[in-house]
């Protein structure tokens, strides 16, 4: 009954295992969660064994691998899909062989490689891949090893290892690295550790920057060093061993070294004796360190500033930018006058500017900091949080600020089209409304390359750049079109201010007309610096470059945020409105008490003479010109008395 019992279920069995069920190895013995391997019998000891392969199981004890003692030249030992094993100890690999081999440690629960792991083993191929949880290789886990010459440790686009870095000791013999897909990896180790390395297969571009910089100049280095010191590397070419010199000829002692001496020469005697072995050749040169992924178009091996001039230039502009910015919001916040919607966007305008300015600054000590080795920080600086930081700051700030403007410009076409209309005027519970708005979407638009739609750590500049899914593109042109229609409304609002202002039935135009050019001059300087950022922008956007990222870093560090530097003097510092708010505040603080008192009494003036207006006729304002009516709301606009300026 139980044999016939047992002959249905072991069908069943190996259908459920599909074939690949774990079975021990012959030198080996197995338990549920522990294996030995070793040489039980005189028979087993007498036979040679070139492949070991222990996968699939759910041991969480590293097997005893230390008596096999294999004699194959070309050992292979497959360890993998263990998902419990958790580590290599120490000595793990002695006694297993004494030649060369290849270590498959693939697809396993590894999470850590202890020291000297591989004492005393001679490793061909080492292969690592695929270890989600391998987040530590000990400093001296190859310690007393010999080998490897090629290291794989890379994985699939969803899996592979976690390490952040590789040991500092025991990689001098490696010729090969494979760390395809190996996002975490960072940082590469030091470059001395890698002196044999000929070929290298990395995740990121800036790696083989690296990599490819300091082979050149170990290159360079070391064909200096043999010209200056060597008298082997003249007019010797390797390419034709005929023509060694008398130093390098060949010296024969002997009994029949006088016959030899005798004859014309030895080649009469001996025939042909050159002799030449290209790897005793010093002066040869070694071939070059091949890399890939090699640097694109939008990671070129550069610092981030890209040109000096633009280090110097970014250091300028972000100062100017905090400090003016700084200055308007401290005027305004300590101001006592009364808040008025002009002082309540201008205020949004100058924080908006000052995020630019920070932006700036974290690019500026970024690149300082990193300055001729920007491609061994690259990735820590660029996948990391202050990049994240850095562009958001700059996309917040950025539409905030062109949000802001053309709030500022519509909100005066408001007040020139219904100046007789005071119930019509925007208050600032509306601006609120207005600012409240804009400021959702402006996050709105700041946060989604956080949350994986495009990306700011494209570039080193953290702009969001990506645009390889088509959801990423959208955004971008999205945001580049909010910008073009931002530039649309200005453009229109101020068509109809210069329409109304010319209008001849109304008294005061020219007023009006020198004003509303003077502001329209503001505008359209700040948007045609932002012209060909924009042009420039909408094409990469279509997959149409128009111009390499790091020309484009002239665009971005004297274009982009130069109204972020200029906004504060033009719309505040220069205004006669923000001086009289400043000299009041210098008053306070003991300073400036003349002009400030100045100020008070020409205020004073003419609060003065409006209550006396208002008190002679309900319908004053009827009869003022209407320049006068908007210049009564900006009085920073107001054209300067010609009899006394302060």
């Amino acid at each position: 009954m139980w044999r016939c019992l047992l002959l249905l279920v072991s069908p069943l069995l190996m259908s459920f295992c599909g074939g690949v069920c774990f079975v021990c190895p012959e030198i080996c013995r197995c338990s549920q969660k522990s294996i030995t391997c070793n040489s039980a019998t005189e028979s087993l000891k007498s036979r040679t064994h070139s492949r070991l392969s222990i996968s699939n199981t759910g041991i969480s004890v590293f097997p005893d691998l230390t008596s096999i003692f294999s004699l194959e030249s070309d050992f292979i030992l497959y360890i993998c899909d263990n998902l419990n094993l958790r580590s290599v100890p120490p000595n793990a690999f002695i006694g297993m062989t004494s030649e060369f081999t290849t270590m498959n440690l693939f697809n396993n629960g590894l999470q850590e490689i202890e020291s000297h792991a591989f004492n005393e083993t001679k490793i061909d191929k080492l292969v690592l891949k695929n270890n989600k949880d391998l987040r530590v290789i000990h400093e001296d886990a190859f310690k007393e090893a010999f080998g490897p010459t090629i290291y794989n440790f890379s994985g699939n686009i969803w899996s592979s290892t976690a390490l952040e870095t590789l040991p500092s000791r025991g990689l001098e013999s490696v010729l090969m690295l494979v760390a395809r897909s190996a996002f975490a990896l960072k940082r590469l180790p030091p470059l001395k550790g890698l002196k044999s390395l000929r070929e290298a297969q990395l995740t990121y571009p800036s790696h083989c920057c690296v990599l490819l910089s300091w082979d050149s100049d170990r290159e360079g280095s070391v064909i200096t060093a043999l010209g200056n010191g060597s008298s082997y590397c003249g007019d010797i070419s390797p390419a034709n061993p005929s023509d060694v010199a008398s130093d390098d000829s060949l010296t024969l002692d002997g009994p029949f070294a006088s016959d030899i001496a005798g004859s014309t020469s030895a080649e009469d005697t001996f025939g042909s004796m050159d002799f030449y072995y290209p790897e005793l050749d010093l002066c040869q040169r070694r071939p070059a360190l091949q890399c890939s992924p090699e640097s694109d178009a939008f990671n070129p091996c550069e610092d981030i500033a890209g040109f000096g001039f633009l280090r110097v230039a970014i250091w300028f502009i972000n100062v100017l930018a905090i400090a003016g910015n700084l200055t308007v919001l401290l005027v305004l916040f300590t101001s006592r006058c009364k808040l008025t919607v002009p002082k309540f966007l201008m205020c949004h305008l100058a924080f908006a500017d000052l995020c630019i300015g920070v932006y700036l600054l974290m690019i500026a000590t970024v690149d300082l900091r990193t300055r001729g080795h920007y491609s061994q920080h690259a990735i820590e600086w660029q996948t990391g949080a202050g990049c994240g930081i850095a562009g958001f700051l700059s996309v917040f700030g950025g539409e905030l600020s062109i949000y802001t403007l053309s709030t500022i410009t519509i909100e005066r076409w408001h007040t020139i089209t219904h100046a007789l209309r005071l119930e019509r005027r925007l208050g600032l519970r509306h601006a609120s409304s207005i600012m409240v708005v804009g400021w959702v979407v402006c996050l709105g638009m700041a946060l989604l390359p956080l949350m994986g739609v495009s990306s700011y750590n494209k570039v080193s500049m953290c702009l969001p750049m990506d645009i390889e899914t088509p959801l990423s593109q959208a955004y971008v042109i999205l945001l580049l079109l909010f910008n073009v229609g931002a530039f649309l409304v200005i453009c229109g609002c101020y068509v109809c201010i210069y329409t109304a202002v010319r209008n001849p039935e109304f008294p005061g135009r020219a007023a009006d007309a020198k004003i509303a050019k003077r502001m329209a001059v503001l505008i359209f300087t700040d948007f045609l610096c932002m012209a060909p950022i924009s042009f420039f922008a909408i094409s990469a956007a279509f997959k149409v470059p128009l111009i390499t990222v790091t020309n484009s870093k002239i665009l971005l560090v004297l274009f982009y945020p130069i109204n972020s530097c200029a906004n504060p003097f033009l719309y505040a510092i220069f205004t006669r409105a923000f001086r009289k708010d400043a000299y009041i505040l210098l008053s306070s603080m003991g300073c400036c008490k003349s002009k400030a008192n100045l100020y008070r009494m020409k205020m004073y003036c003419s609060e003065n003479i409006n209550r006396s207006k208002s008190s002679s006729g309900s319908n004053a304002n009827a009869k003022a010109p209407r320049a006068v009516v908007w210049m009564s709301r900006f009085p920073h606009l107001t054209p300067r008395p010609q009899i006394q300026r302060i």
